[in-house]
């Protein structure tokens, strides 16, 4: 144990002798490794695909209730259906209605053109929700048809109002731009075409 131990010691010490030289060696060196930033950010056609990709982005929902009617008039007396509606609009904008080009940049500067934003789904209202309020006589399936479509028609034009579509264009450019600013770019200008 004596004489291997020694020797094993004796190699050890040569090892670190050897890695010890060719390390101040090469620290000696006149290279040098330089780390700097030129300032500009290239988006990669990768996070340009990425971002694309989230297709329907909602800035605003509305949530709605509707209460349409309609009444028949009949020989002795007037039949009534009356039925409670919910529904819930999303607005916000398509990126899958991008056009190419959408996104530019410059150094720290990006541009952005996107589509205004718009109702996402036309298929807003939770039938499964939709209450009968009141019903009296017989209807068809026509005759609940068109309630549904009145109280469509309703829902739309009472969500989908200028303010709401000035405060879901205000949440976008608020959301991109913070975005934006996370993946480095300083200066953001969003369009809505």
């Amino acid at each position: 144990m004596g004489k291997s131990f020694r020797l094993g010691i004796i190699l050890m010490g040569v090892s670190l002798l050897i890695v010890a030289v060719f390390w101040l060696r090469n620290c000696t060196k006149d290279d040098y490794l330089n780390i700097g930033a030129d300032g500009t950010i290239d988006p990669t056609p990768t996070q340009i695909q990425s971002i694309k990709a989230i297709g329907e982005w909602e800035f605003l929902s509305v949530s709605l209730e509707e209460l349409t009617d309609t009444i028949r008039k009949g020989f002795l007396s007037d039949d009534e259906l009356s039925r409670i509606y919910y529904g819930t609009l999303r607005i916000g904008i398509n990126l899958h209605q991008v056009e190419p080009g959408w996104l530019t940049s410059e150094g720290d500067s990006v541009s952005l053109i996107l589509p205004h934003v718009a109702l996402l789904d036309r298929d807003f209202i939770d039938e499964a929700r939709t209450k009968s309020f009141f019903e009296s006589g017989s209807w068809k399936p026509e005759d609940r048809e068109a309630l549904y479509r009145q109280a469509h028609q309703n829902m739309l034009q009472h969500g989908l109002t200028k303010e709401n579509l000035a405060a879901a264009e205000a949440n976008a450019r608020e959301q991109i731009t913070s975005l934006m600013h996370a993946i480095g770019f300083r200066k953001v200008t969003i369009t809505f075409k």
